[in-house]
């Protein structure tokens, strides 16, 4: 490596700090840390730092909070930092051109995708949402767009029928540090070999909404399976059980896709319930059935079948169509 990179951190959540975490492990000297001002959190309402401000805290890091980088006295402040690289993983502010032109080598970022397939906010949720095969993480050189800039470094992994965005995200959090470890000694060595995106094979994953995580018992099982696996831990698929009371939902938690249903399965409604047991409560899809297994319903915890039969049996009777 022909010399360490000053390196100014800007990130905020969990998978973010995991990265810095990796940063600081290097060769490599973080000079300050950029993240979102606190939020209030908990019962009480209390302000919360970023896991970020956290762990740039313990490290005796300057941490900076500003509400934007588009006002001249935050960019002033950041180019006084002298950086040769900043690195930005989930920080949730936008970065305007004059501060990725600030750094010697200016601004890179590590995405939770294989781009260009899923740009923007939510590439871990919408990749298992929408039952992809694969992941991983790109290292890419930032400029004006919404995550199209020259790709630095990829690394991919499996989806598996069984991933919830959760595991996807602790896996790729896993295989994003080394791979951002490798890309900074590229960059020290200027051994680097950007790629360009194919843009015409983007995708844009939106923000998840909590409206999207209902239910459509028309679709496959398999579609649905997806659906609810992409949606946990937030915000959560759910399903109406009467339509005349929409403010009771029933958040699904865990479900299976059973590709092939019995002979007399296939002839019911989407939304049947056809069987309700300790295994699960099988419901009727456009294609398949559609296992449950843990349901959470409205104000109440969440509960394995075996247990809400228990107690709510007469809600699950077979025959019964849902809404």
């Amino acid at each position: 490596m022909s010399k360490a990179l000053r390196i100014v951190f800007a990130g905020t959540p969990e998978f973010a700090a995991i990265h810095l975490q990796s940063v600081l492990e290097s060769e490599h000297e973080v000079v300050a840390a950029y993240t979102q001002p606190d939020r209030p959190a908990g019962r009480g309402r209390k302000l919360t730092p970023s896991p970020v401000k956290e762990l740039a805290l313990q490290h005796d890091l300057p941490v900076y909070q500003p509400k934007s980088l588009r006002n001249e006295e935050a960019q002033q402040e950041l180019a006084a930092l002298k950086p040769d690289l900043m690195i930005v993983v989930a920080y949730g502010l936008l970065l305007p051109l004059e501060v990725l032109d600030t750094p010697v080598h200016g601004c890179i970022n590590v995405h939770g995708s294989i781009l260009p397939r899923w740009r923007g906010a939510a590439p871990i949720q919408r990749a298992v949402a929408a039952g992809d095969k694969e992941s991983g993480v790109t290292i890419m050189q930032m400029d004006k767009g919404l995550d199209t800039g020259d790709m630095l470094l990829k690394v991919t992994c499996p989806i598996n029928n069984t991933d919830t965005s959760q595991n996807l995200y602790d896996r790729l959090a896993e295989l994003g540090g080394p791979a951002l470890q490798k890309t900074l000694n590229m960059i020290a060595e200027g051994s680097l070999q950007p790629e360009k995106q194919d843009d015409s094979l983007a995708t844009y994953a939106h923000k998840m909404t909590k409206e999207e995580g209902q239910v459509d018992w028309n679709k496959s099982s398999w579609e649905l399976d997806c659906q609810i696996r992409g949606f946990n831990p937030w915000p959560v698929a759910w399903m109406l059980q009467d339509a005349s009371q929409p403010e009771k939902r029933t958040r699904i938690w865990e479900a299976q896709s059973l590709e092939e249903p019995l002979d007399e399965q296939a002839t019911e409604a989407p939304g049947t319930i056809l069987q309700a047991s300790r295994d699960g409560i099988d419901i009727a899809c456009g294609k398949g059935v559609l296992r449950l297994k843990k349901l959470q319903l409205a104000g109440s915890k969440a509960m394995n079948v075996l247990d809400l039969l228990n107690s709510r049996s007469e809600m699950f009777k077979p025959g019964v169509v849902l809404s």
